[in-house]
């Protein structure tokens, strides 16, 4: 059995991580290869900066201290990988722009990063779109109590509309003191059928825009395929 040696001596660099990783999820944990690629995968996270942290897929594989603990390597580590994702510990994106693979620590903020990716954001953008309040907490917040029925046309209409158009509607519901979904849903309608009919107000919409045709070029192929 091979032995540690010990922590050095003066000062040394600590990783964090959150209580429940040993309260809740370690007794969860029955398979060392998942334990190892796990602690792996947070280590590095801990290590990153901003406010939405991921790790590739190439930089886990040219982990040399990882993959030395591995004791099949890039098979083992894709293994660990897997496990981790269906025990819900990771989450995993694809990178549209590089088709990196990305991993994320399964958070509150890491989850809304990954549906914005999933929606067609990019890694430049995710950090803004992943602080957004998603259309059921603008919904909760502004209206109340959602109904099943209600849940799922709020995420057709997130589908289908940016999320600052959709914060913004719900902005002029509250403005006018008209909470209800169906106010909401009939601003985000005019302003699609206000810039499909203005050229001017398409270029101050730009991206936005942009992103709403790209929905609903999306969804019309989607639908075709069904």
């Amino acid at each position: 059995m091979k032995v540690f040696s010990g922590f050095p001596a003066g000062k040394v660099r600590s990783v964090s991580l959150p209580e429940p990783f040993f309260d809740d999820l370690l007794p969860l944990i029955d398979d060392l290869v998942e334990l190892k690629v796990t602690l792996g995968c947070l280590k590095t996270l801990a290590t990153k900066d901003g406010p939405v942290r991921w790790v590739t897929h190439s930089e886990l594989a040219a982990d040399r201290h990882l993959l030395s603990g591995l004791e099949a390597g890039e098979s083992s580590l894709a293994q660990g990988l897997e496990r981790a994702i269906v025990r819900g510990t990771l989450l995993k994106a694809q990178d549209r722009k590089t088709g990196e693979t990305l991993y994320f620590a399964n958070s509150e903020r890491e989850r809304a990063a990954v549906a914005a990716l999933e929606r067609g954001a990019t890694t430049t953008t995710v950090e803004g779109i992943a602080d957004r309040p998603n259309i059921f907490q603008l919904y909760e917040q502004t209206i109340g109590m959602l109904t099943p029925l209600v849940a799922d046309e709020l995420r057709e209409a997130e589908q289908e509309y940016p999320a600052a158009w959709i914060e913004d509607a719900f902005r002029e519901a509250a403005r006018q003191n008209a909470r209800s979904w169906a106010y909401v849903k009939k601003v985000l309608e005019s302003r699609a059928r206000r810039g499909k009919r203005d050229e001017a107000h398409k270029r101050d919409v730009g991206r936005e825009w942009q992103e709403y045709l790209d929905r609903r070029r999306q969804r019309t192929k989607d639908g075709g395929k069904s």
